[in-house]
């Protein structure tokens, strides 16, 4: 399931990437499939052990093509361990709710992105977040959790006081707000509740039937409760310096 739309934001065949708190991977591996040169990076070391298998069995399979390139390593989105413009891309999905100092994160990435090059940046949606706090205070009172819920503007102004340039947004996952209210009515860590339980199945068979009726429904109803925010922004080019 993904959350940033690659036909709004293309890659290349040999485009480094770098997927910021990657996570399970999801858009790691969907860069490494169209041929990127991908480097997924996260804190947690059990996840980046997993990403890595993962990496290792697709190009078992044949799934990449030829020329890409995955590298999966623990790292800190603060200190990122990469020189200046050594990226033609970068993705942070949901993780800059998590961190205290985001302005710092987004300084970094823009260290790391090469000039001209693209960042996407997803975050949850104000309303259906604010719908999530006000049901339950276990859904975000726990460590590594959610900090922060932003509106647009806000994360916009941002990403521009960062020094780069929004050219896009979109919201994503619809479908998926609802099981999140329902989760935090009934307890985050009730999987049990029948609504929650009936609800997890029908975006399961979602994801993997991928009928025509969810797809339609789906993309009627992201701009009204779409769980995610998607931004999508570029790094200018400086102007040439004058030599006289």
């Amino acid at each position: 399931m993904l959350t940033v739309d690659f036909s709004r934001f293309p890659l290349a065949p040999g485009d480094r990437v770098l997927d910021l708190g990657c996570g399970a991977g999801r858009h790691a591996f969907e860069c490494y499939r169209r041929g990127a040169r991908v480097v997924a990076l996260d804190r947690n070391g059990d996840e980046i052990r997993e990403v890595a298998k993962w990496f290792a069995a697709m190009k078992e399979a044949g799934e990449a093509p030829a020329g890409a390139e995955a590298t999966a390593m623990e790292g800190d989105a603060l200190a990122l361990p990469f020189p200046d413009e050594s990226f033609d891309v970068v993705i942070i999905s949901e993780v800059m709710e998590h961190i205290p100092d985001d302005k710092g994160v987004l300084a970094e990435m823009v260290r790391v992105l090469k000039p001209g090059g693209r960042i996407a940046i997803t975050v949850p949606r104000y309303g259906p977040e604010k719908v999530c706090w006000a049901l339950s205070d276990a859904y975000h009172e726990v460590e590594g959790g959610h900090i922060r819920i932003y509106k647009a503007d806000e994360l916009l102004a941002k990403i521009r006081e960062a020094g780069l340039r929004p050219y896009g947004t979109h919201h994503a996952h619809a479908l998926h707000s609802p099981y999140w209210w329902l989760k935090c009515a009934f307890g985050v860590d009730n999987d049990k509740a029948l609504p929650v339980r009936a609800y997890h199945k029908l975006l399961v068979w979602d994801i993997m039937k991928k009928p025509l009726a969810t797809r339609i429904a789906e993309q009627a109803l992201n701009p009204l409760i779409g769980k995610s925010f998607v931004a999508y922004a570029t790094k200018p080019h400086l102007p040439p310096v004058d030599a006289a």
